[in-house]
């Protein structure tokens, strides 16, 4: 299992549910050689995934937020107090109502992780 790489949809579904049934046994509940199959197989399957499901990155300042709220599981009211901000200045900024101010963008990015590239081109 040197070089594992998933060519095809089957072969990439199969290695899925076996990753999927080992990862329900707990990680305490492996072997070595099974935690070293998985990381291979995890691998390779990540592999495959950036090559057959590509997703475009968000062009939008707040395309990149909402990207980041369903990443980290956050609904609005959430996102809004990890960003230190009221519900309702969050929506009026993801509506395009209201200009983000500096606290709010330093926020997005010590938060939120979102590069200060990104932002910079984006605001």
């Amino acid at each position: 299992m040197k070089n594992l790489k998933y060519k095809t949809e089957p072969e990439y579904e199969e290695a899925m549910v076996e990753i999927d049934e080992l990862m329900r046994r707990g990680e305490a509940n492996l072997s070595e050689l099974e935690l070293k199959k998985i990381r291979k197989m995890a691998l390779a399957a990540q592999a495959y995934e950036m090559e057959h499901y590509y997703i475009e990155p968000p062009r939008t300042f707040e395309g990149m937020i909402e990207l980041r709220m369903y990443e980290l599981r956050l609904k609005q009211k959430d996102l809004a107090k990890t960003l230190g901000v009221s519900d309702a200045k969050l929506s009026l900024i993801m509506n395009g109502k209201q200009k983000p101010d500096i606290p709010f963008i330093k926020a997005v990015h010590t938060k939120l992780n979102v590069s200060a590239d990104f932002i910079l081109q984006h605001i």
